[in-house]
Formats: C-alpha cells, structure tokens, sequence
C-alpha cells in the first residue's frame, strides 16, 4: 500500500526546490517554444549537463579516430541527430511527431540516466512531459520508470490514472486510458494490427481502458479492445488458488 502524501518520502527542501525550479523551466521553455528545431536545442542542452556534466558548447575533433565514440556520444544527445523508430511508419503524421520528437527523445534518455532512478523528480518529469506530448493527460497521473510511448499525440489519459514501470503504449492507432485506471508494470497496450499474412499490412483500431480498470502485470491489451470501467484484465496475486 502506497504511504499517504502527506507521509510519502521526498527529497530535503533544497533539493526540492532545484527540482521544482528545473521543472517549471522546461515546463515554460516547452510551452514558448514549439519548433521541433527550437526544442532539440533545449533537449540537447539539458542533456549534455545530465549525462556529461557541462554545458554544451565547443567544436568536435572530427581528425582523430581516438575521439570517434566521444563524437557520437556529443552528437546523439541532440535530438536532430539521432531517429525514432515511430519515424518509419507510414501513418505517422509527421508534422505532429516532429514538434514531440525531442521531448520523446528527452522522456527516454532521461530514463536511461541514473537521474531517471531518481522516484520523486521522475514523476513529476514524465508529468511535465506528457502534457506536451499527449493529446490530453489529467491531474494526479502518476507515469513510473521505464514506460514506452510511440507517437504520444494519439493518447489520452484521465485524472488520477497510474501507469506502472515498463508499460508499452503503442498508440499508433489511438489510446484512451479513463481516470483512475491502473496500467500495471511490463503490460503491453495496443492499437493497431498486423496482417498474419503480410507484416507489412497494418489495421489501425482505437483502444479504450475504462474508467478505473485495471491492467495486470504482463498483460496484453490488443488493438480495438474495449475495457469496460472497473473491468480487470490479466491475473493479479488473489486470483491464484
């Protein structure tokens, strides 16, 4: 059982302060700017601090062979430099993913870095994220480590919804997650199909999780399916004998 808030572990006061304050930065930068060009930039800053520890700035010695791997490091931590596989898909609008790339990019690379481990400041950054990711994302959502998105702009996700580390949301052909839901750690969402006969050939179908329905660890939810409000799908611990 969760600890109430009011007891909940936290960070000391100076360290909430800075994680507040970094937050609300990126929230304001992301809402100013919305040019996928513009945004890379600021992914790109913020994460050469998180995963080298000074700011970004200078020229790469592109002679020795000796500082090829440190070159690509540089280099892939801007979010122009590097591809995502939702990038290949031929339905993706691409006007749409290009404004969320780098915030895709920033959400997993984030994650990655010890930072990501990081329980209290990963909530709130997810949080901060997905509100300029997803088609519409409610209060109290409460995103764990690990979680994969795939466009991000075919979601949507109601107040108080909980989505649990390693949770795939393909949202390819649409995701709407109703409030209170509980999506459980590793469970797999849909919303397309392959054709059996021909990987190539994809049907895309929305998929609805109802209003406090609650998604088991592992389970599969496959493209199309509607989960009724309050609807368990997959095995949880008091359904074993």
């Amino acid at each position: 059982m969760a600890a109430p808030e009011s007891h909940a572990p936290r960070p000391t006061p100076e360290a909430e302060e800075i994680y507040r304050r970094w937050l609300q930065f990126l929230d304001d930068e992301f809402a100013r700017h919305g040019s996928p060009e513009r945004r890379s930039e600021i992914v790109r800053d913020q994460l050469y601090q998180l995963y080298l520890g000074r700011p970004h700035g200078g020229k790469l010695n592109l002679t020795l062979t000796s500082e090829l791997p440190g070159n690509v490091v540089h280099l892939s931590l801007d979010p122009q430099n590097v591809t995502l596989e939702a990038e290949h898909y031929a339905e993706v609008d691409r006007e749409r993913l290009a404004r969320r790339k780098p915030l895709l990019w920033f959400w997993q690379m984030f994650d990655r870095s010890p930072i990501g481990l990081n329980h209290w400041l990963g909530l709130r950054f997810r949080c901060m994220l997905a509100r300029h990711i997803f088609e519409h994302v409610g209060t109290g959502v409460k995103i764990y480590h690990g979680v994969e998105l795939t466009y991000g702009y075919n979601l949507s996700i109601g107040d108080g919804v909980t989505i649990r580390q390693g949770a795939l949301i393909n949202d390819r052909g649409g995701i709407s997650i109703g409030s209170n839901a509980v999506i459980g750690s590793f469970s797999r969402i849909f919303s397309h199909w392959h054709d059996p006969h021909d990987y190539n050939k994809v049907r895309l179908e929305p998929t609805t999780i109802g209003v406090g329905a609650h998604i088991a660890t592992h389970a599969i939810v496959l493209a199309g399916q509607l989960v009724a409000p309050g609807e368990s799908v997959g095995t949880f611990p008091d359904d074993r004998v």
